[in-house]
Order: C-alpha cells, then structure tokens, then sequence
C-alpha cells in the first residue's frame, strides 16, 4: 500500500510539473536529494559506527548485562505470556537497550529476531500474538535517552546546538512509551476472554 502512495506522489508531481512547463525543476529536485541522501547518510554513519563501539565496549564492560538485569522485570511484566529464560527475552532487552540509547538502525535486526522468537511461541501463525503487538508498540515509541540519529542529522545540517534535543526528546518518548503501554494493557484487558459466572 505505501509504495502505490509513493508511486501516486511521484507521477502526480511529474504531471503537475509537465503541465506548469517545469520538468527540469523536478529533475534538479531529484538530483539535489539524491545529493542530500548520501551527505546525510555518511553523516550517520560517522555517528552510528561511534555509538556502536561505544555499545560494545559497554557490552565488553559488562555495562549492558547490568542494564538488561534493570530491564528484566519490565520485560516480564510487559510480556507475561514468554515462558522464562526464552531466546526472545534476550532479543527484546536488547532491541529495548538499542532503542534506549537511540540506536533504532542497531534495535532492528534483534526486534526481528525477537519476533521470529514470538512466531514459534504464536499458537495462530496467521495472526500476530499480543507478546508481538506489545513488542511492536514498544519498537516503535521507545523511550529514548540520547536520540543519536536525530543528533547526527542536525550536526550534518550545522546545527548551532545538536543534543539541545535530547530533554525535550526524552519527554516526548516517555510520554509516548506510556501512552503505547497504556493503550496495549488496554486491549489485552478488551480481548481477554470473561470468565463465566460462578453460581
């Protein structure tokens, strides 16, 4: 479905073009972005290959198996239904640690193994488990300590003060980490069966 809106926002932008006789303003939009795309992509990887080693040395350190002992209990209690000491605990804490650290390109590949982990827990393999939904919520508005991405981008455009987002940002995604649990309590709540009554 995105990529008919894409395809739709491409040719319609050529058609507009066409009609106003300003076919070479998209082709220079094109190659301006092209440019862009590359500045801005080796801008991030100057920042991901940094904050990486500095995952691993933390990792080296011991740094996150002490995180993932904080976040154990959470994970329990926001996947109830993942029997203990299951290969997807340890892929969620560290999707959940990548994400905390605003590491997103470096959570993906354990969210995807952790919901490869959840499939063969999922007794419907044609619908996906609340254990998934819940990881998904929680991948996509994870709270975040240092938004390194974001950083990297705005040091890439000169920004006078790139981590000048980080509080704002930490606000923006615990309230967002609250409102993804609250809404997942919810539903699980909504679609749990009632139990019959007694007498």
């Amino acid at each position: 479905m995105v990529n008919w809106i894409w395809l739709f926002f491409i040719v319609a932008g050529f058609i507009v073009a066409i009609c106003n006789g300003n076919v070479e303003m998209v082709t220079q939009a094109a190659f301006d972005g092209a440019k862009s795309g590359v500045t801005v992509c080796f801008g991030l990887i100057s920042v991901l290959v940094f904050w990486l080693g500095m995952m691993r040395i933390a990792e080296d350190a011991g740094i996150l198996s002490k995180l993932a002992v904080i976040i154990q209990p959470a994970v329990r209690f926001l996947f109830p239904s993942i029997p203990k000491n299951h290969p997807a605990i340890g892929y969620i804490i560290s999707n959940m640690s990548a994400n905390i650290l605003g590491l997103g390109n470096a959570a993906t590949p354990m969210g995807i193994k952790a919901m490869q982990e959840l499939q063969k827990l999922n007794p419907n393999k044609d619908t996906a488990s609340t254990a998934m939904c819940t990881l998904l919520a929680l991948n996509t508005s994870s709270i975040t300590l240092i938004p390194t991405t974001l950083i990297a981008i705005r040091m890439n455009y000169n920004s006078v003060n790139p981590a000048e987002i980080v509080g704002t940002t930490l606000i923006a995604t615990a309230v967002s980490t609250a409102a993804a649990i609250l809404v997942d309590r919810w539903y699980r709540r909504s679609r749990s069966p009632i139990p019959p009554l007694k007498g």
